[in-house]
């Protein structure tokens, strides 16, 4: 399977990344991101908003004190 190319730093390639549903359901292809650690582009799916851009934060579920 051939992934496309990031169009904003056409340098990477945008992989797809899938997560669980707060019912536990598969959900496929939940964001996509670009494999260039310097781009940091991201699409993603949130209670069916779509949230684009170069942000990327860290969730409160991987901070440990």
């Amino acid at each position: 399977m051939e992934y496309p190319k990031c169009q904003k730093c056409n340098f990477g390639v945008l992989i797809p990344l899938s997560d669980y549903g707060q019912g536990g359901a598969s959900i496929t292809y939940k964001a996509w991101v670009c494999t260039n650690p310097d781009c940091h582009y991201h699409i993603r799916i949130d209670n069916g908003e779509l949230s684009y851009g170069t942000d990327i934060g860290i969730s409160q579920k991987q901070q440990k004190s």
